[in-house]
């Protein structure tokens, strides 16, 4: 007999129903030769500290760091657990082989293995690898099993991740309870200050932005434009005749900046009035007149993070929300597997995406431009070096009629991704006018779209992140046509202004930041190279929100997130920055992913989480100050989530 273990209940009744086992037992699907049952997400966990030794029971300075010298894991307590794991022994002592149908990721890999580890499993092992539940993904990976040994940095990787996050969450957590909680004894029972590897640092980069708008300064400055046949030209500034000079390369670079620019304008009043009074009766004279063509790519395809960005700012979705949606679309056949870092597509994918879009039926009148045509294939959207265990998230092409409305709303989203790669880009044309008044430069600029291409699939969507504004009016701004030479009056004027303060994070903005280390960038191409070192994974940052927001460490303001004074008290009283640096953290994570990736040995990263442990507990305890948190409400003891 061959046992079939899934994750999820639903998914084993989509894999029996391929295999013919259609047989209900008790706890698991028989028939065809085939058994399947299903774990329902951790059946098991490390083990807790007073199971490797009875004193770590008790917390106390003296017993940490608590290091064991082999990790062990164990059921998780639970009746229903307990049940469903007695029925999956049962059937691995009888197997002849089993066949692992965990979900197709890193922690997927750690579920199943544990499962069978404790299960005491011997016979062989395959692997079953699909990035969708269609009958036709699953007959094809059924096809195509893989010895579970294929997997072995996989699960390597997931197994270094659960133990750090329990070496570094059970010390760090007692180690800063028992030497920062408050003082009043009487308050002290339930005083636990959580620390986590991913948690920490995320609380940092809010408590910092936090902190960053308290002790903002506006400066003021002056800007200087004027009007001239109903434009607004802007004065230009030195600096960026210095920009023009270095030329189109220097200004991209530019782009990539993380800080936010300076300004242009005077920084005195009496700087602008004595450059307006000088122009104020000279006419004013067109210079050079620029035309030049552009063209826009379509938006890259969604990946988690990306998808949750998205559904954070159009539709108001938590990070959370947006994951369980997904993942229902996922369960119900109409979008691949969800939990995913890549915005691309092999291009083993490509032939079948003429027969995905013959399932969007509902999109049809969506596909006018590019029906009949051979869909376009570019390098922005298919790049197989791109694409690890899994590509970005599409549609299956399979019915969409059993959604819910909020399950629409993002299915609706990663359609028209999809359905946009195949379109061309958008075209337009920028003209730029230059002028002067006396020895003082204008500039304006205007932008005419001479073929929207992709972007009519969002004309009666409202604005996006890639597609700020939808509205054609407002995208464009068409100048009137000016004659080289020609001259005429104008009204200038003088505008006082002030800098504002950073914006707090929203969602959206976390995650982008997670993802990027707490690099705050736009550019595309520079965002996947820092995703080697983001915080966390795509499928964790959600629950690391969440987690923040269960410990009261930060609250919602409307969209945006604030630090509570725990919070921010916390992350004060972290002097290490180990603990709370996300470019730290993110170095960490990379590690994990080189593992996985076979490029990096777990032992040394074992050997160094260890030692920075040590190193962390051994600095904290020569901390000779009478510094505390004041925790208003503690929600739980436990540590050990990240």
């Amino acid at each position: 007999m061959i046992v079939c273990i899934a994750e999820k209940p639903s998914v084993a009744k989509d894999i029996a129903k391929v295999l013919g086992a259609n047989i209900s037992k008790n706890g698991y699907m028989e028939g065809n030769g085939y058994q399947v049952t299903w774990t329902f997400g951790h059946l098991c966990e490390l083990k807790e500290p007073h199971e490797y030794n009875q004193q770590w029971k008790y917390w106390s300075l003296g017993s940490l760091p608590m290091i064991p010298p082999r990790f062990g894991i164990r059921l998780k307590q639970d009746k229903g657990v307990e049940h469903q794991f007695q029925v999956i022994t049962s059937l691995i002592k009888n197997a002849d082989s089993i066949i692992n149908c965990g979900d197709a990721g890193q922690e997927g890999e750690l579920i199943q293995r544990w499962v069978m580890q404790l299960a005491g499993t011997r016979c062989p092992v395959q692997r079953l690898w699909i990035s969708s539940l269609t009958e036709e993904a699953i007959r094809e990976g059924f096809q195509n099993l893989k010895d579970q040994s294929q997997y072995q940095s996989l699960y390597e990787a997931g197994l270094m991740r659960a133990i750090g996050d329990w070496t570094l969450g059970m010390n760090a957590t007692r180690l800063y309870t028992l030497k920062y909680r408050n003082n009043d004894a009487s308050q002290r029972t339930n005083q636990v200050l959580s620390i986590g590897r991913v948690q920490t640092p995320t609380l940092a980069l809010i408590v910092r932005r936090q902190q960053e708008i308290e002790n903002f300064v506006p400066t003021t400055y002056w800007v200087l434009t004027t009007v001239y046949r109903d434009t607004v030209f802007n004065v230009v500034m030195e600096e960026e005749e210095k920009d023009d000079e270095k030329g189109e390369k220097t200004v991209k670079s530019e782009q990539n900046k993380t800080k936010e620019k300076t300004p242009k304008g005077f920084r005195t009043r009496e700087e602008g009035e004595a450059i307006l009074d000088k122009i104020r009766n000279l006419p004013f004279v067109v210079k050079k007149i620029e035309k030049k063509k552009g063209k826009e790519a379509p938006p890259r395809l969604f990946d988690l993070t990306s998808l949750q960005v998205e559904c954070n700012k159009k539709f108001g979705f938590s990070a959370d929300q947006t994951l369980q949606l997904v993942q229902s679309l996922y369960e119900k056949k109409v979008s691949t597997y969800p939990r995913v870092d890549t915005t691309f597509l092999p291009d083993d994918v490509y032939p079948k995406c003429g027969q995905i879009m013959n399932g969007l039926k509902e999109y049809f009148h969506l596909m006018d431009r590019i029906k009949g045509q051979k869909l376009r294939k570019d390098k922005k959207f298919f790049d197989n070096s791109k694409v690890t265990d899994h590509h970005a998230i599409i549609p299956t092409g399979q019915p969409i009629a059993t959604l819910s409305e909020m399950e629409k709303k993002v299915f609706d989203l990663i359609a028209r991704r999809f359905i946009g790669i195949f379109y061309p880009d958008c075209l337009f044309d920028t003209t730029t006018i230059t002028s002067e008044v006396g020895d003082i430069a204008f500039r304006a600029t205007g932008k005419h779209i001479t073929d929207p291409a992709w972007k009519v699939l969002w004309n009666n969507s409202t604005a996006t992140e890639e597609n700020p504004s939808t509205d054609k009016n407002q995208e464009e701004k068409i100048l009137p046509e000016f004659v080289k030479g020609e001259s005429g009056p104008h009204t200038p004027d003088l505008a006082e202004k002030q800098t504002t303060p950073p914006k707090p994070y929203t969602e959206a903005t976390l995650l982008r930041a997670m993802e990027t280390a707490g690099k705050m960038v736009e550019d595309e191409e520079l965002r996947d190279a820092l995703k080697e070192n983001g915080i966390g994974r795509p499928s964790t940052r959600a629950a690391i929100i969440e987690t923040l927001f269960r410990r009261r460490y930060i609250r919602k303001e409307r969209t945006s997130l604030w630090a509570t004074p725990t919070g921010v008290e916390l992350i004060g009283i972290i002097k290490e920055e180990l603990l709370k640096s996300a470019e730290l953290t993110g170095i960490w994570e990379r590690k994990l992913r080189l593992i996985e990736q076979k490029q990096y040995d777990a032992h040394q990263f074992l050997a160094e989480l260890k030692q920075m442990v040590t190193d962390v507990v051994m600095e904290v305890m020569r901390d000779n100050s009478n510094r505390h948190v004041s925790i208003a409400e503690e929600v739980t003891k436990k540590s050990k989530k990240k």
